[in-house]
C-alpha cells in the first residue's frame, strides 16, 4: 500500500479552510482519482500549550501501488494543486510512503 501525505505547514499568518477542503476539494479528489484511490483520511493539527501544531492539516491518500499513485498524480496532480489557494495560503509538503503496518 502506498500513502501520499499532503502536509500544510503552520506558521505566522498561515490559514486553512477545513470546510472547503472537506466539502469541495476532497469531492474533487474522489471524483478525479476514482477507483485508483483506495482510501482517504484527514488530520487537523491541534496546538499544544506553548507549542503550535507544525501542520494545520495533513491529507492522506492511499493507493495499491507506486504506479497507480504516479499515474493519478501525473494525470490529475496539476488540477488538484491548482485548487490549493482556495483553502490554504501555504504550499503543502508532499511525502510518498510505503505503508509497513
Amino acid at each position: 500500500m502506498i500513502k501520499v501525505s499532503v502536509m500544510y505547514p503552520n506558521g505566522d499568518g498561515a490559514t486553512f479552510d477545513m470546510d472547503y477542503f472537506r466539502d469541495s476539494h476532497l469531492v474533487l479528489v474522489r471524483h478525479l482519482l476514482g477507483g485508483m484511490l483506495k482510501g482517504i483520511a484527514v488530520d487537523q493539527g491541534i496546538d499544544q500549550p506553548g507549542s503550535p501544531a507544525p501542520f494545520l492539516a495533513i491529507g492522506h491518500l492511499m493507493f495499491d501501488s507506486v504506479e497507480d499513485c504516479q499515474s493519478a498524480m501525473n494525470t490529475h496532480g496539476p488540477r488538484l494543486m491548482a485548487d490549493v489557494p482556495n483553502y490554504a495560503n501555504t504550499q503543502p509538503t508532499i511525502q510518498v510512503s510505503e505503508v509497513r503496518m
